[in-house]
């Protein structure tokens, strides 16, 4: 289970870093100088990186269940599902170019945030699929 700590660990500084961080701390007018559009209105970016610090909590809890030996079920089956899902949403998005005429850096953190996701959902569930087959 060491890898899957590591997992736990690695999201739980990406979703602070890369997401709960800049939703909740940003100026409204520093998105459009990075390239995103202007967020209108604020709250719901606010409210947004809150939900995603709740996730943070629970991902927190996992590791501690880790520690004591315990596998983590629901804490491993929530990211599946928000992970996996924020994936199939961001990969829609894409091929759908929603941000196309996003500026690079939005484009980049956008498809970073696919392709990350992607990973997390696929870790996860093969630590899971795992330790069913134990």
């Amino acid at each position: 289970m060491g890898w899957l700590s590591a997992l736990l660990k690695i999201k739980i500084a990406l979703t602070l870093l890369a997401w709960v961080l800049p939703l909740f701390a940003l100026p409204q007018g520093l998105y459009s100088e990075l390239g995103f559009p202007d967020p209108m209105p604020l709250i719901f970016l606010r409210l947004l990186a809150m939900a995603y610090l709740a996730l943070v909590a629970g991902y927190w809890l996992g590791l501690l269940q880790l520690n004591r030996g315990v596998y983590p079920w629901h804490p491993v089956i929530v990211g599946i599902v928000s992970n996996g899902g924020a994936c199939a949403v961001l990969l829609l998005a894409l091929l759908a170019g929603s941000w196309s005429d996003w500026g690079s850096l939005a484009r980049a953190y956008m498809n970073l945030s696919a392709l990350g996701s992607g990973l997390i959902a696929a870790g996860l569930l093969i630590s899971a699929l795992n330790q069913r087959s134990a």
